[in-house]
């Protein structure tokens, strides 16, 4: 296969696929950015201030005040002993606009629903990513979601020797099961907690989930302290895994099984990162992104043919089908 193929299939930032589509095109272009993955938060909730008490989580190795945990130019390390020494970049990032990677994407590039999942991704994808948002080929479909122009900003000012340093610590890295999906017809109900992150009501309401996705912590007090060890539980409709599955392993007309690709299980290929067991939040706005123009470019010609023909159904239940395998 040429580089230029290579090229414009790892370009797509999601490495997702279609196989047997709804027909429904005209609807799939006509529907708005699914709220359910796009967490909007035009006023961010303000954090607790800082009481001068040493926050801890359990197996923790460090203390943290609050003020600490809240500075984004340091990764929110508890077990520095139980992964490689980190690269400045992705531990320290550079002021005023270049967050600590490791803060976002966690020391163990897990990440969380509202950002990308780093852990065993390729060192040239990561790079080929950060590029796309730099140069304005990758952004997102929902202007108003701030996470994204949060990256764009920090991206703008890093230098390529960082992007480098921290890609290649981030693939060096494994990717863990994180992502436990359930199927229901009821879900938490959630608030906004964070930059673009919801967690559940602390009464602990229950609402329909209708046609969505709720992707929520396991232990959101954990992950309220950025606890690295702490994955997430995504709430998806009855029967959407097994539609999902069909989705993905049939091939229609032009579109082939997302394995063509990403390999056996999802689990990454040789023109296709790994996908398996990561956030259907994360991987649905890539779709979207892809299908609305947001992320554009020659390289992702192959995958806007893609998804042309998907509706936001059919792309729900492939992402929970996807988010359901063992990475």
């Amino acid at each position: 296969m040429s580089n230029i193929v290579f090229r414009m299939v790892v370009a797509i930032g999601v490495a997702a696929c279609a196989g047997a589509a709804s027909s429904n095109a005209t609807l799939a272009a006509q529907d708005g950015p699914p709220e359910w993955a796009y967490t909007l938060n035009p006023t961010p909730p303000k954090p607790p201030a800082d009481d001068g008490q040493k926050l801890h989580v359990p197996g923790g190795e460090v203390e943290l005040t609050r003020t600490q945990l809240l500075d984004r130019f340091t990764a929110v390390d508890w077990r520095p002993g139980s992964h490689p020494p980190i690269p400045d970049p992705a531990a320290h990032g550079r002021k005023p606009d270049v967050w600590a990677c490791g803060y976002c994407h966690y020391p163990n590039g897990q990440g969380r629903p509202e950002n990308a999942a780093l852990a065993g991704l390729p060192a040239k994808y990561i790079a080929e990513q950060v590029a796309a948002i730099r140069d304005g080929s990758r952004a997102s479909a929902q202007p108003a979601m701030l996470a994204p122009p949060l990256m764009k900003k920090a991206v703008a000012a890093v230098t390529d020797a960082d992007v480098m340093a921290a890609a290649a610590y981030f693939s060096s890295l494994t990717y863990k099961p994180w992502i436990r999906v359930v199927e229901t017809d009821t879900a938490p109900k959630t608030e906004v907690t964070g930059v673009s992150y919801i967690s559940p009501t602390a009464d602990g309401a229950t609402e329909p989930l209708g046609e969505r996705i709720v992707e929520v912590s396991e232990n959101p007090a954990r992950s309220a302290l950025r606890d690295d060890e702490i994955g997430f539980v995504a709430y998806v409709p009855v029967g959407s895994v097994k539609a999902g599955q069909a989705i993905a392993t049939q091939a229609v007309g032009d579109r082939q099984p997302c394995a063509t690709c990403h390999g056996e299980g999802l689990r990454g290929g040789e023109i296709g990162p790994p996908i398996a067991g990561r956030s259907p939040g994360y991987l649905m706005r890539q779709l979207y992104d892809i299908q609305h123009g947001a992320r554009h470019g020659d390289a992702l010609a192959p995958m806007v043919a893609e998804v042309a023909g998907l509706s936001q159904p059919d792309m729900l239940r492939l992402v929970a089908y996807v988010a359901s395998l063992a990475p």
